[in-house]
């Protein structure tokens, strides 16, 4: 690739997350790892807690981990647990720990910090600027009050035209709410981008054995929701869809793929109550948190996205339409960036089960039309959501930060009219 880092040495990468738990964020960050060009980068991994993050990576990457005070480290977002390491009681602890991270990175001569969590951002931030680091944020999150706290909000957005040398997004919906229109001071190409997540050559070619073919072998109609279970991933207004869907459809079935990740068992025991109530608990089946979720995409005809806010990517997604899955979908956050409504799958409005079910009954009736879309949002994920331009964009951002070189772009319009922006270095889609 002519993009390539080419340092006369190679680059020490330090890599923050303030979780080990595999979320998301964290997939994509050990799949970025796994796809980085070991020739020029040398990725260290800093983690501020042990588990499975950890155990995966120690064997193939430097690893580190500073502990975090248990209040902070565990505390989701939807408990206000970000906001807790700004209350006084948390500052001396945030404090000292910021010292400790900030001394590793100087011990570790690393030349660069990656953070990928909201929480790593501000301590792996500071940490690396009191290390005299450049830092990156890599956000993953949407910076708005649907999302986080208010007050988060707020600060973040301030910490951000001050803390970071360079923003990466995972969508032009984060990135739009780190900068609102009114405030246009960082949507500038020497400081920030967006990147998409991407999946890898394995995962795509693992897909194309799955195309056009489900694995079951049972004739069984499924539809299915993939990821953790809590309120805002809408698994309540999938099961309400079902109840739909099931009035026309009586021997479609339905599962919920996933498992309660920071403390939402009673959300959870919610969703298996509600089952109860509407008389589905023979057509709805938790499957819990799986480790091949391929394998179970394989044996789903349709493939439902349910969040009840705007989703800051969705790579669940991207992992469907790499099987010719047809994608049901709300419209939110960055998921329009992903499926194209009416040609990879149908997007229908948040929180309205009404609209989902029609949009699932019309992929049942016409199953040409839902392998369509399902051909159609393979070929999609071939062009814009590969880790090969994952990986390469963010090198790119790598040399021209550690250079000072200006980052050039050019704005390319894909076949269905949507903004897919791509670098002159390469970047997969870039401000």
């Amino acid at each position: 690739m002519k993009n390539k880092l080419t340092p006369s040495h190679k680059l020490r990468i330090m890599y923050v997350d303030h979780t080990a738990k595999l979320g998301g964020g964290e997939i994509a960050l050990r799949n970025l790892l796994g796809a980085l060009d070991l020739t020029y980068i040398e990725p260290v991994l800093l983690s501020f807690e042990e588990g499975p993050l950890v155990d995966q990576l120690r064997d193939t990457v430097e690893v580190h981990v500073v502990a975090l005070k248990d209040s902070v480290a565990s505390a989701s977002r939807e408990s206000l647990g970000f906001a807790s390491i700004l209350k006084v009681r948390e500052l001396v602890a945030m404090a000292r720990h910021t010292l400790r991270v900030s001394q590793l990175m100087r011990h570790l001569d690393v030349d660069l910090i990656h953070t990928n969590s909201l929480k790593s951002d501000i301590i792996g931030g500071l940490a690396g600027r009191l290390a005299g680091r450049p830092v990156i944020w890599h956000v993953r999150d949407r910076i708005a009050p649907d999302y986080l706290p208010a007050t988060v909000v707020r600060i973040f957005r301030a910490l951000s035209r001050v803390i970071p040398s360079f923003v990466i997004t995972v969508s032009q919906a984060v990135l739009t709410t780190i900068s609102p229109a009114e405030e246009k001071d960082l949507l500038q190409p020497s400081r920030a981008a967006v990147v998409y997540d991407g999946l890898s050559e394995a995962a795509l070619a693992e897909g194309s054995a799955y195309l056009e073919a489900r694995i079951s072998a049972d004739s069984i109609r499924r539809i299915g929701l993939i990821g953790r279970i809590c309120n805002w991933k809408g698994q309540h207004i999938f099961i309400q869809a079902a109840a739909i869907v099931h009035k026309s459809f009586p021997d479609v079935q339905f599962e919920i793929i996933g498992a309660p990740l920071f403390g939402e068992e009673e959300y959870e025991a919610s969703l298996r109550l509600l089952c109860s109530t509407l008389n589905l608990n023979h057509v709805v089946t938790f499957a819990g948190f799986v480790t091949d979720v391929p394998r179970r995409v394989a044996e789903l005809e349709i493939v439902v996205h349910a969040s009840t806010i705007g989703e800051p990517f969705g790579l669940v997604i991207i992992e469907a339409m790499a099987q010719g899955k047809p994608i049901v979908a709300t419209r939110g956050g960055g998921v329009p960036e992903i499926v194209i409504d009416g040609v990879t799958g149908l997007l229908v409005s948040m929180n309205d089960a009404q609209a989902m079910a029609h949009a699932i009954v019309s992929l049942l009736q016409d199953s040409e039309l839902g392998k369509q879309m399902g051909r159609q949002g393979r070929s999609r994920v071939e062009r814009t959501f590969t880790l090969e331009q994952t990986a390469r964009g963010i090198e790119s951002i790598y040399r021209r930060l550690l250079k000072r070189d200006p980052l050039q772009t050019a704005v390319v319009i894909d076949d269905y009219g949507t903004n897919d922006r791509t670098g002159s270095d390469g970047l997969g889609s870039i401000l």
